[in-house]
């Protein structure tokens, strides 16, 4: 199985001084959805923006370690060849162009493609996946609801054909009913065009019921990753991320004083 994405032990500052990653490491599958989960704060957005390159509009860079994707070194890189290469982000908070309608939001989407002569039939491509932005594709973009803007977000991420596709917390602010078809959506995307996707999620019952490997964040680095059956099994995980404790209490891995760490990137 080639590996599309890897991110090999990199190090994250902000404003020269914030140590953010300290020697995260994650692969990623081509083809397959991994899942990255963890509390708020533990990186897992700074590590989506490491690889988008978006660290730079915010006085963030790679400091140390090496992120490869498709063979090639690519933290150097501007985010918009970073796109180019195929690599899309998601952002949390949807993000959409709010002054533009539905369409002109998928166009924007696709601007840096070649192959211009394709929108039409991918633009129907995403519609066919998100048929209620079919029947708004006139309407103004900010005064559709949340889930739609979430749809409206994805689609136009498919509009710029990615080979991976990076979403940060597609459930949140959702109603659960649209957070089950937006995850069953994702799950179609993987299957039916082949993008493989690396998923960070507050949700980590449904992240782990979709993916097909698992990473967790503590701190600026992976303190566990398995397949997401092990990870479903594990009675750390049951305890602190699915709320399945024996003593019948939540608690959180802030209350856990050490767990293994994985030894390759040591």
């Amino acid at each position: 199985m080639s590996i599309m994405l890897n991110i090999n032990n990199i190090e994250v500052v902000y404003n020269e001084v914030i140590l953010v990653l300290k020697g995260m490491s994650l692969e990623v599958p081509e083809g397959k959805i991994v899942t990255l989960l963890g509390a708020n704060g533990a990186g897992k957005t700074t590590t989506l923006k490491a690889v988008s390159g978006l660290l730079k509009a915010e006085e963030g860079e790679v400091t140390d370690g090496t992120i490869e994707f498709m063979g090639e070194v690519i933290n150097k890189k501007d985010a918009e060849d970073i796109v180019r290469d195929g690599i899309f982000q998601v952002m949390e908070g949807r993000r959409i162009f709010k002054d533009l309608t539905v369409t002109e939001n998928l166009i924007v989407g696709g601007h840096i493609r070649k192959d211009r002569g394709n929108f039409k039939r991918d633009m129907e491509m995403v519609f066919n996946y998100f048929p209620r932005l079919k029947e708004r594709h006139k309407q103004v973009a900010g005064y559709m609801s949340g889930g739609e803007q979430q749809m409206l977000a994805i689609g136009r991420a498919l509009m710029s054909k990615p080979k991976l596709m990076m979403m940060d917390e597609p459930s949140l602010g959702l109603a659960p009913l649209l957070v089950k078809e937006i995850f069953e959506i994702i799950q179609r995307i993987n299957k039916d065009e082949g993008t493989t996707i690396l998923l960070v999620e507050q949700n980590a019952n449904l992240a782990l019921t979709i993916a097909d490997y698992g990473y967790i964040m503590e701190g600026g680095k992976v303190v566990m990753d398995d397949d997401t059956e092990s990870l479903r099994n594990n009675p750390d995980v049951k305890e602190f991320y699915l709320g399945l404790s024996e003593v019948g209490k939540k608690k959180s891995y802030k209350d856990v004083k050490h767990y293994k760490r994985r030894k390759r990137w040591l």
